[in-house]
């Protein structure tokens, strides 16, 4: 505990590192305040959360589940009819397709090798098409209020304005898309000035914003059944403390390739010297080297087995890939899980590229050719540790499912034991953290060269 409060001083002491910080918290609360600014035309007062108010009315499983899940993405905005409802996520879809077109279209192919001047054209890219997104999605989400949660037949004094008008669509898209971009500037300028990723600390703080309120309410439940609801708090709390640890074990483990550098000067000397003398060194192949995307991209496709009820609703079997905590819904959903974690694997990590990069440098695995022979032992050690890698991952993405009705009772708060929410927290939260020992190591490092400094010269 002294070593935490002494490194809470140490980060307070860097004035740089300090405004780092504040600027962080300051535009973080600036996008919590805009997420309970509801639009215009809707009186919110009349109903309250909508998804509250989805489920008292009925609302399926299905329903609930995936609604709940995109609400703690936006931090409950989605919920509120707020107007920034979607969040950052047009900007997550915007630039997950410009990094797959990217293997197909020459012309991103080249912009990601030209260096800072090709990622400021990518990202000037990657902004219009979130414009784009955010314009298909402000007329879903405004279907989904009006027909779904709202039918204005029922509620016409939740509204301001007739939903059927004009007066209504265009302002609310204009201000959803408006949202939208303001949350992406707000992140951008996170990464700029402040500390971390900005927008993946955005979709954090939006995930976290939840967890007091899922709290409050597993523990109402749990004390509603008597005297043992205190003990399975305590049970849930241990538990999902296990869990977060699983899920940074998952998120910074590595399989470490040993590799050496041999000069020009020593490869003169002959092969056996080259090893003893070369410089070792190591390539960090992640086990889960895909993170959160195949999960996102599974539950992108989960929506397609929902749709198959409707060719027979009497089918029981098919009416389970209507609830989120079915184990047909999580079978085929870790499923998925493991196969995108291949695909996503292996056009993300170029391992023909590494090996041609090694061979250039004049690097080399130990007892493998360079070249075309270190590349496949590469793509080898990456299947290898994939394959376990994805089994983990899909066992996280289910975890909610498993413990939602054997100990954990409210929806809400199983959302958190895994899955996209809590593995997003944690690699959010590593990333800050590193980010900031960064800071405080040279931070130590220019103290040292000072202090040398001064001994050297007597001043």
């Amino acid at each position: 505990m002294k070593e935490f409060i002494q490194t809470l001083k140490n980060i307070w002491s860097l004035k740089e590192l300090r405004d780092k910080i504040i600027f962080t918290l300051g535009i973080i609360l600036v996008y919590r305040f805009a997420s309970y600014i509801s639009l215009p035309a809707i009186n919110l007062a009349e109903v309250g959360d909508l998804l509250e108010h989805y489920k008292s009315q009925g609302g399926n499983k299905q329903g609930a589940g995936l609604l709940g899940l995109l609400s703690s993405f936006t931090g409950g905005a989605f919920s509120h009819a707020s107007v920034m409802a979607l969040g950052i996520m047009p900007y997550i879809s915007a630039s997950i397709i410009v990094q797959l077109m990217g293997m197909a279209i020459p012309y991103l192919q080249k912009l990601q090798k030209d260096g800072e001047s090709g990622r400021n054209t990518l990202n000037q890219i990657t902004r219009w098409l979130t414009i784009g997104v955010c314009l298909v999605q402000a007329p879903s989400y405004l279907t989904s209020i009006t027909q779904l949660f709202l039918p204005y037949a029922q509620f016409s004094s939740a509204y301001y304005v007739e939903p059927n008008s004009i007066m209504f669509w265009l302002p609310s898209i204009v201000i959803l898309v408006a949202g939208s971009v303001f949350a992406m500037w707000l992140g951008e300028k996170i990464t700029d000035k402040g500390i971390g990723n900005g927008i993946s600390i955005l979709i954090m703080v939006g995930i976290l914003s939840r967890l007091p309120e899922a709290f409050v309410q597993e523990m109402a439940v749990q004390n509603g059944k008597g005297g043992m609801g205190s003990i399975m708090i305590l049970i849930e709390v241990i538990f999902w403390m296990l869990v977060v640890l699983l899920a940074v074990v998952l998120s910074v483990a590595v399989r470490k390739i040993p590799i050496q550098y041999v000069s020009r000067a020593q490869a003169r000397g002959g092969v056996n010297r080259n090893l003893m003398q070369g410089a070792r060194q190591w390539i960090p192949l992640k086990v889960n080297a895909a993170g959160v995307m195949p999960i996102i991209f599974a539950q992108a496709l989960m929506f397609v087995p929902g749709l198959l009820t409707k060719v027979d609703e009497s089918n029981t079997f098919l009416a389970g890939f209507k609830n989120v905590f079915s184990w047909q819904y999580n079978v085929l959903f870790a499923l998925l899980i493991i196969i995108f974690s291949f695909f996503y694997t292996a056009i993300t990590i170029p391992v023909n590229q590494m090996a041609d990069d090694l061979k250039r440098n004049g690097g080399l695995v130990p007892k493998v050719r360079p070249g075309k022979e270190t590349a496949d032992y590469l793509d080898d050690i990456l299947s290898k540790i994939t394959l376990p890698g994805a089994i983990f991952l899909s066992i996280f993405a289910v975890l909610p499912a498993i413990v939602h009705g054997s100990f954990v009772q409210t929806d809400a708060f199983a959302l958190f034991f895994g899955g996209t929410s809590l593995l997003i927290m944690v690699g959010v939260i590593l990333d800050t953290v590193q980010q900031i020992n960064t800071y405080l190591l040279n931070h130590h490092y220019d103290g040292l060269m000072q202090s040398k400094l001064s001994r050297t010269t007597g001043y």
